[in-house]
């Protein structure tokens, strides 16, 4: 095949060296590097000549690069188009820094400026490479609604319940043992070739970050503990949580129940999720406060929060520690039949859990509790404090931290049927019959609107509902069903209602 420019194999050298400028500007590819990172690329597709294009792409967009270089691959016949992704995953994987680098780099912004600041530089890295999805998120609705932020994923799998969603984390080999292992770092097989991650210590052990591909919210990323072992929420979390805010002060951090049916998929690793957006569930107000005896200076918060959730705030990290331990005991063993909550099933099995959520802010250390029970009955048999039924139809998968903290995550089919739903709406017609399952929320859709059929009013009124229900989930969700409730528990254990 001639080597020529203006020809099929001319473009794709064309676009190879687009995206050595690109490498070179963005992801710090040394330019002692570049003639053998060109080679191991042209190795790829057994190319044993090259024509120099004197091509820069220096403010391209990486997406489009991968895609021009698709299409010129196609056309020379390098590789059928199903294909194009693993290739872009490839290649990507071939121009980013080896984890080393990346490593070094982040530690030397560290030094020079402050972790923020490497933890911006690590972001944007990880969307240069195209390791975050960050073109693909931003395609994702999202709105504000009832104190909440709604979101529909339109790139996640949609888990109806735990046992679908751990089979959708799991491997089948023994190596790497799980989906968050770190192992997993620059694995061909799941098409981590870019994934790239930096080390922590959180009270004295080894942990690395991650940024998530596919986050739900700005600079959504995971703390892995180094070593494979289950997740647990006890004293020693919430010091690493606080460890975690005191290095990167402006993200928050905080980790599931450690308990299947009320969240994490993942529970055979340890490990913490967070990142840079305050989430709604950190900006709400106090129902009621609360002092913790012999710790003057703290405060705890019973939350005006749909579920049930307090706040713990000190400058003190001792005494946030001393009071979130506190709380977890209790409830760990607390038990109430007449409100369903019973701390073990009938084989001993805990079913109590918190989920611990750090921040700092003006006032300090700030810890929410999200209190959790897992518990099942043959009225529930998804969980008593599960999405009850009649909110399927909108959200069915298990209401995780992230969700607790009332950003809600919602599946991508939502996006036809709802359009369908609104469809119907604006022609004045019955609900469609392919959406049949929807008929609480036609219901309610109708008596919002009165009859209104103007787009745009039925757009306001399908987000006003979608507020309403998860808002109503979250309600679900809640252990204790009053805060009066609440504060019988917080007082029977020792704290005191603040005048």
């Amino acid at each position: 095949m001639p080597e020529t420019h203006g020809t099929p194999l001319g473009e794709v050298y064309k676009c190879l060296d687009a995206l050595i400028g690109f490498a070179h500007s963005h992801l710090d590819l040394d330019p002692r590097d570049i003639d053998i990172t060109r080679n191991r690329i042209l190795g790829l597709f057994s190319l044993d000549s090259y024509t120099p294009t004197n091509i820069e792409s220096v403010d391209a967009d990486i997406d489009k690069l991968l895609s021009e270089f698709r299409k010129s691959a196609v056309a020379s016949g390098l590789f059928p188009a199903d294909e194009g992704p693993i290739y872009d995953d490839v290649i990507m994987g071939l121009l980013t820094a080896n984890p080393s680098a990346v490593q070094d780099k982040f530690s030397s912004i560290e030094h020079e400026d402050t972790g923020m600041a490497a933890m911006d530089w690590l972001y944007r890295y990880c969307v240069d490479n195209t390791y975050v999805k960050k073109s693909t998120l931003d395609k994702n609705p999202r709105f504000n609604s009832h104190g909440l932020v709604i979101t529909i994923n339109l790139a996640k799998p949609e888990f109806k319940n735990m046992k679908k969603a751990a089979a959708g984390n799991s491997l089948s080999g023994g190596y790497p043992q799980c989906t968050i292992c770190h192992e997993n770092e620059g694995f061909s097989n799941r098409n981590k070739r870019t994934l790239r991650t930096i080390p922590l210590t959180l009270g004295h052990e080894a942990w690395f970050w991650q940024y998530s591909p596919y986050g739900y919210f700005h600079q959504h990323g995971i703390c892995v503990n180094e070593r494979h072992e289950p997740m647990h929420v006890d004293r020693s979390t919430f010091e690493h949580l606080l460890d975690f805010v005191d290095q990167f002060p402006k993200y928050f951090l905080g980790c599931n129940a450690a308990l299947p049916r009320i969240g994490g998929s993942v529970l055979a690793h340890d490990h913490y999720q967070g990142g840079g957006e305050m989430l709604p569930m950190h900006k709400a107000k106090a129902w009621a406060t609360y002092s913790f005896i012999g710790h003057p200076e703290t405060t705890v918060e019973i939350l005006d929060w749909p579920g049930t959730a307090v706040r713990v705030v000190s400058r003190r990290r001792r005494d946030i520690i001393e009071a979130s331990d506190a709380i977890r005991k209790a409830w760990i063993g607390y038990d109430n039949p007449d409100l369903c909550i019973n701390s073990t099933d009938a084989e001993g099995k805990r079913q109590s859990a918190l989920s611990p959520s750090a921040i700092i802010t003006e006032r300090g250390y700030e810890m929410s509790l999200i209190f959790r029970n897992n518990a099942v009955n043959k009225d529930f048999p998804e969980g008593i404090f599960h999405a009850h039924s009649e909110f399927w139809p909108i959200k069915q998968e298990p209401i995780g931290l992230i969700e607790a903290q009332g950003l809600f995550i919602l599946p991508g089919r939502l996006i036809d049927q709802l359009q369908h739903i609104k469809l119907a709406l604006i022609k004045g017609e019955p609900l469609p019959r392919t959406e049949s399952e929807f008929t609480l929320e036609w219901s309610e859709l109708n008596e919002l609107l009165r009859g209104s059929r103007d787009p745009k009013a039925i757009q306001e009124a399908v987000q006003e509902e979608l507020g309403s229900i998860c808002e109503r989930i979250l309600s679900n969700t809640a252990v204790f069903k009053s805060k009066e409730t609440t504060s019988e528990f917080l007082t029977k254990i020792g704290f005191r209602p603040k005048k």
